[in-house]
């Protein structure tokens, strides 16, 4: 956000914590600890839905010989291909994907399945978008099930209640999520401790796991992650 390392509690803007004024110095730490992937999220582009970070995720994505992906605001194919065109290996669509299912099929058609991931973020059991300040109607498993059906290769699900609150994760909600599709299917949200990475390496078929402010607040560190999924 701003082209700073930010992160929410619950998505909320006004709740943010500021860790540093160099993502690309971030990027290089967790490389250089073992991440597999990077995670990243255009915060300004998920609340106003204008890529003003593009700069600084082109940067990271030159900085560090590990993938990235970038979510947050991906709501035209003129976005996913500057998205693409700034070194970025997986997009990942979230509210488009409740507004449109013609526009996932068209981004899989376009980029190809395994480049495109929807972003499920959910309150309740439903949809949130813009930013999480919006609940749709779309049930979250439902969602998963169409998207799925169309092609995307990557579903990440994300429990609001529990994203940068340090409680844990929802593991029946990831599990329910992870037996609706066939599709791999990354774990979001609630992340505190070691024990939350080995309840959710437990989940079987589990993909991935997106560990994020407890990286920065220092709750966990990666190597022990990955010492635990590897």
């Amino acid at each position: 956000m701003d082209g700073h390392v930010v992160r929410l509690e619950q998505g909320k803007a006004e709740r943010k914590t500021v860790y540093s004024d160099d993502p690309v110095a971030f990027a290089r730490r967790w490389a250089d600890d073992g991440a597999e992937w990077l995670h990243v999220v255009d915060l300004d582009a998920a609340f106003h839905g204008e890529q003003k970070n593009l700069a600084v995720v082109r940067e990271i994505c030159a900085s560090v010989s590990v993938p990235c992906e970038l979510g947050g605001g991906l709501r035209t194919m003129t976005s996913l291909s500057a998205t693409f065109a700034a070194g970025v290996r997986r997009a990942i669509i979230g509210s488009k994907a409740c507004e449109s299912l013609t526009f996932i099929k068209d981004a899989v058609r376009e980029f190809g399945g395994e480049r495109i991931a929807v972003g499920i973020d959910a309150k309740d059991g439903k949809v949130a978008t813009q930013g999480w300040v919006k609940i749709s109607e779309w049930n979250a498993l439902d969602l998963a099930k169409a998207v799925a059906d169309l092609g995307v290769g990557n579903i990440i699900y994300t429990d609001i209640s529990t994203d940068g609150m340090f409680t844990g994760p929802n593991l029946p909600a990831q599990r329910a999520m992870r037996a609706a599709t066939g599709v791999k299917l990354t774990a979001s949200g609630g992340v505190s401790s070691s024990a939350d990475i080995q309840a959710l390496n437990a989940i079987d078929g589990l993909y991935g796991v997106i560990v994020g402010k407890a990286l920065y607040d220092k709750k966990v560190e990666l190597k022990e992650c990955l010492s635990i999924t590897r």
